[in-house]
């Protein structure tokens, strides 16, 4: 039986790799894997543990068949491995840090995925954004705006394979719901 693609979305801010760290060890004990990303960032940028490549190595490994999705946001470029695909044919269970953008693209090549949409309180995900110090606040306010119309989008198609997760409170919360929904509860908001 073929493994299920997981494909995480949220706006930046969420708590999507907070998220992914909480729950690394319950997910692996039910045999689900966390894809590291390739990304066009520095390895010592502040964030997820990603593996950072200059523009030109990631346009290799793309050339090369490296990726098995692929998309640019926010002007940085972002690859999931090609091993996914190994690992989804031997029956395990794959989490990806997505793209909410690029999810058309994942839809049409991985039908049968389960969409998880990390939600916040916008109040929250401003304070959060600000915290970061990484963007100014006309920056931090277009970003919140566009969260906003996206979310208004994506949850109006009333799509059953999109299941909402609130990170507005604890952590701990939000990994229990994760967990629920990925059992095939409807507990996931």
């Amino acid at each position: 039986m073929a493994g299920r693609l997981i494909y995480l979305i949220g706006p930046s801010g969420s708590g999507k790799d907070s998220l992914l760290d909480a729950a690394r060890a319950r997910l692996a004990a039910r045999g689900c894997r966390i894809v590291q990303r390739v990304i066009t960032r520095s390895a010592e940028a502040v964030g997820e543990a990603a593996q950072g490549v200059s523009p030109e190595q990631f346009a290799e490994l793309q050339a090369q068949g490296a990726f098995a999705l692929s998309w640019q946001a926010n002007g940085l470029s972002y690859g999931i491995p090609k091993q996914i695909d190994t690992w989804l044919a031997a029956g395990d269970d794959v989490l990806v840090n997505g793209s909410r953008a690029h999810l058309p693209q994942v839809r049409a090549r991985y039908p049968g995925l389960l969409v998880l949409l990390l939600t916040v309180d916008q109040t929250i995900l401003r304070q959060r954004l600000l915290a970061r110090g990484r963007e100014s606040v006309p920056e931090i306010d277009e970003r919140l705006a566009r969260n906003a119309r996206f979310s208004e989008h994506l949850l109006a198609d009333h799509d059953p394979a999109v299941h909402l997760l609130d990170n507005s409170g604890a952590l701990e919360r939000t990994v229990e719901r994760l967990l629920t929904c990925l059992d095939g509860q409807p507990a996931c908001a």
